[in-house]
């Protein structure tokens, strides 16, 4: 077996490269982040933990604010089927369509797409050892849930979300 050896100066040429690499993806890395966390405290700055605590309820603040999740098949709206609005249950901004709620089998209330795509916020969570997409409401940054992409056409999207994270908001003469 042969001995290969690199000589240092061409080590260094190919190494030089490779750091400035890393040092751009650091920096972008951190920018994205930075925006991220900004997300959670937009338009809702000014309101305190300890007011978010008085105007949700422990379970809502536990998944809102803190970004819990109930368990599965717990939740009201994981086979609810009237016809609305879904809502977020911290600032009341709009999310989504009962006309875009589907089955999924996975326990939430699961979603084909948002009622406008500018009401939530995908954001990535590296939580728990995994590679996951958050979505957030894009007024109040409340976590809701995670998107997947095993959804069905036209989007292939499944944002599944807790049901805590929501409030409904019946269809006028809508029957059940």
């Amino acid at each position: 077996m042969k001995d290969i050896s690199i000589p240092s100066a061409n080590l260094r040429t190919t190494l030089q490269p490779m750091r400035k690499t890393a040092f751009y993806i650091s920096v972008l890395t951190l920018a994205y982040t930075s925006a991220c966390s900004q997300i959670q405290n937009q338009d809702f700055k000014k309101i305190s933990d300890a007011e978010w605590k008085k105007k949700l309820t422990p379970t809502q603040y536990h998944i809102l604010r803190e970004k819990g999740t109930e368990r599965a098949f717990t939740g009201k709206y994981y086979a609810h089927h009237e016809k609305g609005t879904y809502t977020c249950a911290a600032c009341k901004q709009e999310l989504f369509s009962s006309d875009t709620k589907f089955e999924s089998g996975s326990g939430w209330p699961s979603f084909f797409k948002p009622t406008d795509q500018k009401s939530v916020k995908v954001v990535p969570d590296r939580s728990y050892g995994m590679i996951r997409e958050e979505v957030v409401c894009s007024r109040c940054g409340g976590h809701l849930g995670h998107v997947f992409n095993d959804g069905p056409a036209p989007t292939g999207l499944r944002y599944c979300l807790n049901s805590e994270a929501l409030l409904f908001v019946k269809e006028k003469n809508s029957k059940p």
